[in-house]
Formats: C-alpha cells, structure tokens, sequence
C-alpha cells in the first residue's frame, strides 16, 4: 500500500511538473513583445510577463510545500509534541504548519481573575501575538515617520504634495493657448523621473530624425549652441507641439500629451554640450538655452 502511495505521488508530482512546464511554455508564447512598436511598450510587456512567471512559480512552490506539509503531517506533529520543541518560538511556527494556531491567538491560560458576571468568567489570558506585533510595528513607524518627515524635512507632507501637485496641473491645463505665436511660460524639468519619461518619449519618437545621442541625422544636431527655431525650453516645446510643415519636422501636439512634450523638451534641453559621436555640423542661430528648475 506504501509503495502504492508513493507511486501515485510521483505520478501526480510528474504531471504537475508537465503542467507547469506548458503552462509557462505558453505564457511566455502569448506574452513575448513583438520586436517593437516602442521601447517603453516593449518593458512595460516585458514586466508583466516577467511578473506573471513570478506569480505562477509562487504558486506551483506554495502548491508543492502545501502537499509536502499534509504528507508528513503525522511526522511533524511528533516532532512538535517533543518537550524540548513545543514551547520554543521554531516549535510554535511548526505548530502552525500542523494546526495550532498558539503563534497567531496566543496561548489559553486557566487563571481566574475573580471577576465573574452573567455567566461571563475573566481569565488573565495575553494579548494574541498578531496585535501585540501590530502594535510594536505602529510605534517603529511613528517613529520613523516623525524622523523622516519632521525632524529631518526629507519628505514634503500631505499639503505640500497637494500643493506641488496643483502647481504642475496648472501648467499643464486645457485651456493652454493653442496660438503657434505665443510662447509659453514653462520652466525645465530636471526630475530624473521626468528626464527619464522625456529620453523613453525620444528615443521612441525623435531618434529615427535626431539620432539616438541628438547628435544629428536627417534633422539638426541638438547638443550644440546653435537652433534652427530657438533654444530656449518654451521655443524647443513649441517647435515640437506645432512642427515645422517646411523643414519636414511634423506636430506633435495631437499625440503627445502637453506633459509629454515638456518632459521631452527639458531632456533635449539635458543634453547640451554632451558632444556625441559623429555629430552633425551646426545649423543656424547660436543660442543659450534656459536652465531653470521647474517648480517641485
């Protein structure tokens, strides 16, 4: 009969595994990226895809301890009923694998208080181990919140953030003068989470013109001192929301987001004097370009 068992185990173990294996096999068929429309599009469906592996290896591994556990229940609970194991801390966390629930409620002590009502006895039980724990976390975070946000200033508090949030919409607003004439009054954003969506929304857009480095290809090199259009961070914004019908560079303003087109014009902007490789000769104006930090 033992042996019985230990072959349906392994027969059950080996069509696990096999499951597994398509299974994953054909998650990673159906959610390969397809060689690309964007290198922001291809990370973003190679997380998922990478979390989505994560969450079933999770799974098949909290599936195997789980029948592991139920097998050799009879063995552990020997184990646990040793005096030497039962009431150390290991012997309780074993207990919980086999059923006594002792770590999370805590144990029953039969100490009457002398208070009895209604049929109602109280005993001098503790407190369960979950809220004690509970509790001694919300003091260590109290704690680390007023050292964080009141002693050191590291962090802006709730009506702070409010504020910096509303000052950022403001610039960003549906009512933004839509007139190709008149410049806007933005300041460069010089966040590395800005700068970092403003390279992902170049190199996806502007590269195949610009070159990867904005060193320059069909359209103008835009690390030097010299612009065709302006170089200021209002003038670059413009040039990228309205185009340039004549010189072939089209507008973006109806598919890229004016936050958007601000987080690429202030890592355009980034990018001055880093001097890339094969750049293209200067074309027309010299300009300094503004370097003002936006509002945080």
């Amino acid at each position: 009969m033992l042996t019985h068992r230990k072959m349906n185990y392994g027969a059950l173990t080996a069509l696990l595994a096999l499951t597994v294996g398509t299974t994953v096999a054909q998650t990673a068929e159906a959610t390969t990226p397809a060689p690309a429309a964007g290198g922001q599009d291809a990370q973003i469906m190679l997380f998922w895809f990478l979390l989505s592996t994560l969450a079933l290896v999770l799974m098949v591994f909290l599936l195997l301890f789980t029948m592991i556990i139920v097998r050799m229940k009879p063995q552990l609970r020997k184990v646990y009923e040793l005096p030497t194991v039962h009431d150390t801390w290991s012997g309780k966390v074993l207990g919980l694998l086999i059923g006594d629930t002792r770590l999370v409620t805590g144990g029953y002590k039969e100490e009457d208080m002398g208070h009895s009502y209604d049929g109602i006895t109280e005993f001098d039980n503790d407190l369960p181990p979950w809220w004690k724990y509970g509790f001694y976390f919300t003091i260590v975070f109290a704690v680390a919140y007023m050292g964080y946000y009141h002693v050191a200033n590291a962090g802006e508090l709730q009506i702070a953030e409010y504020e910096t949030e509303m000052r950022q919409a403001a610039l960003l607003v549906s009512n933004e003068p839509d007139d190709p004439n008149k410049l806007t009054t933005y300041t460069a954003l010089l966040t590395p989470a800005d700068l970092s969506a403003g390279k992902s929304i170049y190199t996806t857009n502007c590269a195949p013109c610009h070159g990867a480095n904005a060193e320059g290809k069909v359209g103008p090199n835009l690390t030097d001192e010299y612009w065709l259009h302006g170089g200021d961070i209002n003038e670059v914004y413009k040039t990228i929301k309205f185009g340039v019908t004549s010189k072939g560079m089209v507008a973006w303003k109806g598919k890229l987001a004016g936050k958007q087109i601000l987080q690429v014009s202030s890592y355009i902007e980034s990018l001055q004097g880093s001097k890339p490789a094969n750049a293209k000769e200067p074309q027309g104006e010299k300009a300094t370009a503004a370097k003002t930090i936006a509002a945080k």
